[in-house]
């Protein structure tokens, strides 16, 4: 039995006024053919030396069993079901609206009825996806008010936004999933996108290195996972490099430089748009070691002068470019033949 607080209240165990305590005790009782435990809340008469419940705490003990029974079954609890609701600041009735369930599902599913599995699954996607949130909130605009829809609107994409390097993340991985038995195409490195990240900044914060546009900055990646590949027999990254017409480019390097902290300005060039590197406030870089620096500083003092045309051109009589296919995925064994 543990105590939760004691106060002066008319006990209706003893039919007196006195400090009573309000206790959880454990409990265990079957529902759905599931034997579950869980922490009752009782009164605590000390003059009677008896436990008992009032009318709430009797509804709460219920919620309380069937949480213990959604967590035994992996579902979402009551509370866990009415915060991912809270968060998008939006009601029991125009939820079950968005989601096309009946009025009443969302308030039963925050008290006393368990979910079945279908809704619990579509529940916690909604949860940890607030771009599927507003794709539903879109679909159901014509069924909510002008100032209610502008609320879920503004909840959801403060959520979204706040979100959207980890879906960028995510859909990096998801484009490596394929390449992760072959050692010899990542630099036998698990993908690291916080390296990626510090290693571009480290990049756009040198002053060796000049004209940072997104063509050299990939060539000064590739060179610097194959160079610490030759040296340590492992990447620093564990990007994928392919063999493009400008030269080496990491698989998906078009969402790399949209993730969080890498300082990418696009630039207007009248024709085109070109992306720029550079970070001129200091910084640290606290996912790479000082071995990965050294290598970063090598790479920085042999080519960080180069132009554009020049990295281009150096990397164009690597072994690993001329030994493979165009588009196809530059191996690291040729990492020991490496110009630098």
């Amino acid at each position: 039995m543990k105590m939760i607080k004691s106060e002066k209240r008319f006990c209706t165990c003893c039919m007196e006024e006195h400090e009573v305590k309000t206790v959880l005790v454990p409990e265990e009782a079957t529902f759905k053919n599931v034997k579950v435990g869980y922490e009752a809340s009782c009164f605590y008469c000390d003059v009677a030396e008896e436990l008992y419940m009032d009318e709430q705490q009797m509804q709460e003990n219920d919620i309380r069993l069937k949480d213990a029974y959604r967590k035994e079954q992996g579902l979402l609890t009551s509370s866990e079901i009415c915060n991912i609701r809270s968060k998008y600041r939006i009601s029991q009735r125009d939820f079950c609206i968005l989601l096309g369930w009946g009025g009443k599902t969302i308030t039963r599913y925050e008290g006393h009825q368990v979910q079945d599995k279908a809704h619990d699954t579509i529940l916690k996607k909604i949860g940890r996806d607030s771009e599927w949130f507003l794709s539903l909130l879109s679909d159901a605009r014509e069924s909510l008010a002008v100032e209610t829809y502008q609320k879920y609107l503004d909840a959801a994409t403060t959520l979204y936004e706040k979100n959207q390097d980890l879906y960028l993340r995510k859909a990096i991985e998801a484009s490596y999933a394929g390449f992760h038995g072959n050692q010899l195409f990542h630099g036998n490195t698990e993908l690291s996108l916080d390296k990626v990240v510090d290693m571009i900044r480290y990049f756009a914060t040198s002053k060796q290195i000049t004209n940072l546009y997104k063509v050299k900055l990939m060539k000064l990646m590739w060179y610097a996972d194959a160079l610490s590949y030759k040296k340590r027999s492992f990447a620093i990254t564990g990007l994928v490099y392919q063999a493009m017409p400008m030269g080496a480019v990491p698989v998906g390097h078009n969402s790399i430089i949209n993730l969080k902290d890498v300082p990418c300005e696009e630039v207007d060039m009248g024709e085109t748009n070109a992306y720029h590197f550079s970070l001129k406030e200091k910084t640290s870089f606290e996912f790479l070691s000082e071995e990965d620096k050294k290598i970063l500083d090598i790479v920085i003092d042999k080519l960080g002068k180069m132009t554009k045309n020049q990295i281009v051109s150096f990397m164009h009589q690597e072994q690993a470019y001329v030994e493979t296919k165009p588009r196809e995925v530059i191996s690291f064994e040729y990492a020991r033949n490496l110009q630098i």
